[in-house]
């Protein structure tokens, strides 16, 4: 299979990228045409390593009522995404090879992007028995969370610290003090008291990132942070880092572009966990991005039915339909303001998170790997969530205006995705 991509931008210069093979063959002036070959006009366009996503909810087995993994894939490319790793908060969980060989066996049927399991440090994800991390691993998964249930035992934490580090995989923690958000709905403050909701302080967040360093750093074993959102949360990572602590950590566009004034009207669309933040909070995270103290911006992709989205403040599951307008919103937000250039944005979206993980992605440079994603940087758009290829029309971003539109996704030299196909 050959594709030949013309008069596209890459790095700046207008050249031409010709792939053969799942690899791009050449990037300069020469291309190719004839019987067989895709050729895809790239004028206007940017060429960009395809996007990796390392925390979504696909949600398969057991919730496809909100999501399934066709469905989660089509969303992933639509959004630029050539490789999303699924958290294994399923139904059941994702703690047995059974589970992390279905996940596999089903994203091959959908045939979109890479998929690659996240599977529980935990049994069930009730924080009692550790899962069996080497069979998980040799089954095919990347990675290990218990996700939105942190591993609130910190003898518990220390152990998966340490077995996880004996077989070179990396855990994924979500920072939450259950003591200290029980409660709570929304980010402690202000727009909290004005609509009479119980909130979630930094502290929730913070306390658990504190002692998860510390644990990372006693016992000298690697850990992510999940969508960190607090300023306090930053600086306690940015010192670890400083200290040489194995750390590091994720962010999610919502927290770069949003604060806790969405939740006014009772609006269920901006809940979620960690709530969104105060306004210092959020120039703290865009801070931490600029100065490198935060590796990945991840989606945290978790759609939901708009039936169970409608429940109140109180009873509607937390979580964001995210993929479909993650790039959009970082570019706009961070690159077209001029606080970070596209380089930093690819290491952030693609680079970071493959190498957290493990995996390769794509890199625009003969025999790479022809994971690619087509961008028009000039083109404004608002989000629609009705057009989303996702079932989860859960977004704070509707009606929104941004710049930045994928145009094409290609997964190994074949395109997977085209916007002129949706005209």
């Amino acid at each position: 299979m050959v594709t030949a991509i013309n008069n596209v931008s890459v790095k700046g210069k207008q050249v031409n990228i010709v792939i053969e093979d799942g690899r791009i063959r050449s990037i300069g002036k020469a291309t190719r045409t004839g019987k067989g070959v895709t050729v895809i006009d790239g004028t206007g366009l940017t060429a960009l390593p395809g996007f990796i996503d390392m925390h979504v909810h696909l949600r398969e087995p057991g919730f496809e009522y909100k999501e399934d993994i066709e469905s989660g894939c089509a969303a992933a490319v639509r959004g630029g995404f050539t490789a999303v790793a699924c958290m294994p908060n399923t139904k059941p969980v994702t703690d047995s090879p059974y589970l992390v060989k279905y996940i596999l066996m089903r994203a091959a049927q959908a045939d979109k992007c890479r998929v690659y399991p996240v599977a529980a440090i935990t049994q069930g994800e009730k924080g009692e028995q550790l899962s069996e991390m080497k069979k998980l691993k040799d089954a095919g998964a990347v990675a290990f969370s218990d996700d939105g249930v942190p591993v609130s035992d910190s003898r518990m934490m220390k152990n998966a610290l340490l077995y996880a580090a004996t077989f070179g995989l990396t855990l994924i923690e979500h920072c939450e003090d259950k003591s200290l958000a029980e409660g709570g709905v929304v980010n402690e403050g202000e727009n909290a008291n004005l609509l009479g909701l119980p909130g979630i302080s930094n502290a929730a967040e913070d306390a658990e990132i504190a002692r998860n360093i510390v644990l990372s750093e006693v016992y000298d074993a690697p850990l992510h942070l999940a969508h960190v959102s607090t300023r306090g949360g930053m600086q306690l990572i940015r010192e670890a880092k400083a200290r040489g602590v194995k750390v590091t950590c994720e962010t999610c566009p919502h927290y770069i572009a949003l604060t806790d004034a969405e939740i006014a009207g009772y609006n269920t669309a901006a809940k979620v966990n960690p709530p969104l933040r105060t306004e210092k909070d959020r120039l703290a995270v865009i801070a931490a991005i600029k100065d490198g103290t935060a590796d990945c911006i991840v989606t945290d992709h978790a759609p939901h039915s708009k039936e169970d989205k409608d429940g109140g403040m109180y009873d509607a599951p937390n979580g964001i339909s995210g993929l479909e307008t993650s790039y959009a919103v970082c570019y706009t937000t961070l690159v077209e303001s001029g606080t970070i250039t596209q380089e930093r944005l690819s290491e952030l979206m693609t680079y970071n998170p493959a190498a957290i993980l493990g995996v390769e992605c794509g890199r625009l440079e003969k025999g790479g790997l022809a994971d690619i994603t087509l961008v028009d940087n000039g083109a404004e758009w608002t989000v629609d969530p009705q057009k989303f290829a996702s079932k989860g029309k859960n977004t704070p971003f509707a009606g929104k205006t941004y710049k930045g539109r994928v145009e094409y996704t290609l997964v190994g030299g074949k395109v997977v995705y085209a916007r002129r196909e949706e005209i």
